[in-house]
């Protein structure tokens, strides 16, 4: 992958400029209106605190969230611009996590067309939507590496690999902001959760994680470095406990690795409540004490828990903080303020957001990435794609023709579902077919989310009985009986996937399993679609259905996309970000696991597990194509380089198959020995690329001390040794075309 190029902080105005303006700002403001950009408010009914209008006119907000109002926005912020003392502009700010109106695969998913122009095109449409519906800041990309897969809040991120997910954290950051902060179609990004949130004890969310200094530095960084790099205009900390200090006061991460290595600039928000919430945590004694740790920490922004706002002014009396400490965490946040033009733009056009949602290339778009997403597991026998003059087709599973998860979680507050669901999908793309459809039994959380209450489309209904299970159970059996063709659309609802939705088990819910079997017992030819937002174990169904693919939560044209898929229009060619467990149990899983005393090949290899192999079910990086590829001819430009120089790979890959089709070309490195022990494979390139039948291409990778250096326990910082290395290049971490090469001193 080529270097991120670092963008989204300019703006028309020069830097003495901004800071000008600013200076001029603080010396008219007064301490309490000073601390008041520090406060971010609550715009919904349900938010605590006093009410938003009375806080703004008296200059103790700086930015409003959990508002989705295009009206409402312009009647606060001519309270803040025309009613407060100084006059300035808030920012308002909502989680546009993967599309506004029009909705895009969820981040996981977009991981998984290892293709950057993915996530940059579809956050480009998301705020310039988010926008044009007043917003100027979203609480996006989250960039947590997570390697257990019961954290449900793996959606929102690029899974387990930390070179993938950097790549795509500064992709996210550059098609939230591009690169002008003052472009009226873009938006302020927000690198979130800061940091080693995904590590959290057994991938229950919100509880502690306990990460060493190295595997922070290798793993759970780097994604957070590159969207610094690409220009991230904000953060947000991380709720848990770090190695027993919660991220939202720990001054190690906010100020000595954030800020003094990294040179950030922006600001940082605490997720909600954070601040106040250090009390509950135990690192602070009282809501006076917590303020005071936020504050010295550098957290510059307190999401509503009013901890700032009822205890700064006292801690600068008592002397505990100085006013000129205060100035220096309000002083970024004006800084953006003026580089975006609020002051002279304060409101949004009320007629602007139908106009610019009416974009029809905006729904291409979402069909373009959801296409390029899905990953195809398996395809027995060429099942896949399926022909189109098909007579009856049935389409079956709790999940065929619901909305929401079709578009899948996070969705923005008020959001009305509006997908193509697969169902809807697959019956425009046969018109002369005869498609029937059975939900089967439904299927829902064990625990209800908390969440239910706030979206819409989520209004709670009785849960079947026992009864109505079986009928609808047998229903779905008949239906796929009369058919020619069974097409199961299995998984996790929206609501399973997301922030509080861990899960202990891997297994798709409720009664799809025995359902899937059920149908695939009647001897008809049967295509697994899977829509969730994590690796889910399939282990049967991998043993026993022919074709499966991998859909995701797919987004507004979802339904469509995956026709396309099934029927041929399109050709899979994503690749998993993250490796499918056999079992919930086996996670944490990943590929870039340090080799043992006895590793697998050994004679004495005795499986870490003795029910069951310990190995995934589809391992990191894999994904097949209706073609197939040949990689030939690796070359290493030099047998041997000096620590500091950089060499270069290439392959050749031919399409070999009789149709086009996209290839991903991953390159893995292994360092045989050092000063630290090393992981048996690191990814360290890829590519994704399309080749027509017979096609051969050849692809070039670059390793330089970027990609060959790490942080080393034993030293301390950052090193290269000098040591030999193995190389793989291939479709998937389980590569095997090799060549090896050597770093000297």
């Amino acid at each position: 992958m080529n270097k991120a190029k670092k963008s989204g902080t300019t703006s028309a105005l020069s830097e003495a400029e901004v800071n000008k303006r600013v200076d001029a700002l603080l010396a008219r403001m007064s301490l309490e209106e000073k601390v008041g950009q520090l406060n971010q408010v609550g715009g919904a009914e349900f938010a605590p605190g006093p009410k938003a209008e009375d806080q703004i006119r008296k200059g103790g907000a700086g930015s409003v969230l959990w508002l989705n109002d295009t009206k409402k926005f312009n009647e606060l912020q001519k309270v803040a611009v025309e009613e407060s003392p100084s006059g300035i502009p808030l920012l308002f700010a909502l989680d546009v996590i993967h599309g506004y109106r029009t909705i895009f695969p969820v981040p996981l998913a977009m991981a998984a067309s290892w293709d950057p122009n993915v996530p940059e095109k579809s956050q480009t449409v998301a705020a310039r939507e988010a926008r044009a519906a007043g917003l100027h800041w979203t609480f996006g990309p989250m960039l947590d590496i997570c390697r257990d897969a019961r954290w449900g809040r793996i959606v929102e991120g690029a899974g387990e690999d930390p070179f993938l997910g950097a790549a795509m954290a500064a992709a996210q950051v550059r098609g939230f902001q591009g690169d002008d902060l003052a472009d009226s179609e873009r938006v302020l990004a927000c690198a979130k959760h800061f940091a080693g949130y995904g590590y959290s004890d057994a991938g229950r969310d919100y509880d502690p994680a306990y990460i060493s200094e190295t595997q922070l530095r290798n793993t759970v960084l780097p994604p957070f470095k590159a969207a610094v790099d690409a220009g991230v205009a904000t953060f947000m900390s991380a709720y848990m406990d770090l190695n027993d200090v919660p991220a939202s006061g720990n001054r190690w991460l906010l100020r000595q690795v954030l800020r003094e290595e990294w040179g950030f600039e922006g600001f940082v928000v605490s997720d909600a409540f954070a601040v106040g919430n250090l009390v509950i945590q135990g690192h602070a004694k009282d809501r006076r004490d917590a303020a005071l740790r936020g504050l010295k920490a550098g957290l510059n922004m307190d999401m509503s828990s009013y901890t700032y706002t009822e205890n700064t002014a006292d801690l600068v009396a008592k002397s505990d903080l100085s006013e000129a400490e205060i100035e220096a965490l309000v002083r970024p946040i004006l800084a953006l303020k003026v580089r975006m033009g609020l002051f002279e733009r304060p409101y949004v056009d009320e007629g602007l957001l139908d106009q610019v949602i009416a974009r029809p290339d905006h729904r291409e778009a979402s069909r373009w990435a959801a296409q390029r997403s899905m990953v195809l597991l398996k395809n027995e026998g060429g099942l896949l794609p399926l022909k189109k003059d098909v007579k009856k087709v049935a389409v079956i599973g709790p999940l065929a023709d619901s909305m929401q998860a079709t578009e899948g979680s996070w969705m923005v507050f008020g959001h009305t579902p509006a997908a193509v669901t697969v169902l809807a999908g697959i019956r425009a793309k046969l018109p002369n077919a005869e498609v029937t459809y059975a939900s089967g039994p439904e299927i829902r959380r064990d625990i209800p989310s908390w969440f239910e209450s706030m979206m819409a489309g989520q209004a709670s209904k009785p849960a079947q009985t026992q009864e109505e299970s079986d009928a609808a159970f047998q229903a779905a059996v008949e239906t796929a009986r009369a058919a020619d063709q069974v097409i199961m659309v299995l998984g996790e609802t929206d609501l399973m996937a997301g922030e509080a939705a861990s899960r202990a088990s891997l297994d798709l819910p409720g009664r799809q399993e025995e359902l899937l079997k059920a149908v695939a017992a009647l001897g008809k030819p049967v295509v697994l679609v899977l829509l969730n937002g994590r690796p889910l174990s399939v282990t049967w169904a991998a043993e026993n259905i022919p074709a499966i693919l991998e859909a995701w939560e797919p987004g507004s044209e979802g339904g469509n996309a995956v026709a396309d898929i099934l029927f041929g229009d399109a050709i899979p060619g994503g690749k998993l970000p993250v490796g499918f467990p056999r079992k919930g149990s086996h996670a944490p899983l990943y590929y870039a696991r340090n080799l043992t005393h006895s590793p697998e090949e050994s004679p004495m290899y005795n499986p870490r597990y003795w029910d069951g192999l310990p190995t995934p079910l589809y391992p990191f990086g894999y994904g097949l194509s209706y073609t197939t590829f040949a990689f030939s001819d690796l070359k290493v430009s030099a047998a041997q380089v000096k620590v500091g120089s950089s060499l270069t790979v290439s392959v050749d890959v031919t399409n070999t198959g009789a149709v086009a089709g996209d290839e991903v070309v991953q390159l893995y490195i292994h360092q045989k020995w050092g000063t630290d022990t090393r992981p048996m494979r690191e990814l360290k390139g890829f590519e994704r690329i399309t080749l027509q039948p017979g096609e051969c291409k050849t692809v070039t990778f670059e390793l330089g001390p970027d990609e060959l250096g790490y942080w080393s326990t034993n030293a301390g910082k950052w090193i290269q040794d000098p040591a030999s290395f193995d190389l793989w290049v291939g479709s998937d971490s389980l590569a095997t075309l090799h060549a090896e090469f050597e770093v000297i001193g």
